[in-house]
């Protein structure tokens, strides 16, 4: 199959799923959300997530999600939805009801739990690459799933008509120049380690998936603008370095989705608390957010 291609770029926010006080989706908080994301500069939007707790919720409520996201997007930036599941036969599906529904691409991480080999996942990606046409963004985060795709397998999967983007989560810089070399214009690489951005841009990734973007879209979609657009490294190195203690906590402290809607809610924009097993925020983690959010501001307003 031949993928429709329009080619993504820029900053792509993992969204966040919001929940009532009850626990429920809260599909209409979803859309303002979208749209705010938008109107702060976002260029693409990625539902379903391990930022969106795709994994605590119902295959209706996915459904809902994606559709509730591509409504309020309207065509103005590309929708690529998480599509992932512990089995092959589930993640055609999902991705099957992503094409259907208009997305513009699904993002796929390995299987987790059942620990496939190379041989093995390869043949799930085949197998999705050729029940769909819209284009796949790997999801490489070893850390969530247990399987790490090397750069080597990476590139081998890039053969695969559909298989043109890859977020790159394992942190490791050495990681996105060798798939940039390897697999040079067939796949452009996503930086996914929130902390490793700025340097990810300069060595030219195509974009950045980021959950913290959730927080704050406005910052990451200037820091784009600077490093990769207007080639301001100045700027966009002093601009990154107040936002290093928000990402940096973020990324290391084991609690990025809680710590996320936490966020959301210290800077007014309440998207309630995570679905259990995940539980909020507890008050005592609310100062230190509240001081890494409010070094930003301050560098943003001596501007």
């Amino acid at each position: 199959m031949k993928s429709k291609t329009t080619r993504f770029r820029g900053v792509f926010t993992a969204l966040v799923t919001p929940m009532k006080p009850n626990g429920d989706v809260h599909l209409a908080k979803l859309e303002r959300f979208v749209e705010h994301q938008i109107s702060q500069g976002i260029h693409g939007l990625i539902p379903l997530g391990s930022t969106g707790e795709f994994y605590a919720l119902t295959p209706q409520e996915r459904q809902q999600v994606v559709e509730t996201t591509l409504a309020a997007a309207a065509g103005r930036v590309p929708v690529v939805a998480g599509a992932n599941a512990a089995s092959t036969r589930e993640v055609v599906a999902f991705a099957r009801q992503a094409e259907q529904l208009g997305c513009a691409g699904v993002l796929l991480a390995a299987p987790y739990y059942s620990l496939p080999t190379p041989d093995e996942l390869f043949q799930h990606f085949r197998s999705v690459n050729d029940a769909i046409n819209i284009p796949i963004m790997l999801y490489n985060y070893p850390g969530r799933t247990g399987v790490d795709m090397s750069p080597e397998f990476i590139a081998s999967l890039s053969a695969l008509e559909n298989i043109r983007y890859v977020k790159e989560s394992s942190g490791e810089m050495a990681r996105m120049t060798t798939l940039m070399r390897l697999c040079g214009d067939r796949l452009s690489v996503f930086c996914g380690c929130d902390t490793i951005a700025l340097e990810s841009f300069m060595i030219g990734a195509a974009g950045w998936v980021g959950g913290v973007a959730n927080v704050l879209p406005a910052s990451h979609a200037k820091l784009y603008e600077l490093s990769v657009v207007k080639k301001d490294y100045v700027a966009a190195r002093k601009l990154f370095f107040e936002m290093l203690p928000t990402l940096e906590m973020m990324e290391g402290g084991g609690k990025y989705t809680q710590w996320v809607k936490a966020a959301c809610a210290i800077l007014g924009r309440d998207v309630g608390t995570p679905r259990q097993p995940l539980c909020a925020a507890t008050k005592a983690e609310y100062a230190p957010l509240r001081q890494a959010l409010r070094q930003c501001a301050e560098g943003q307003r001596k501007k």
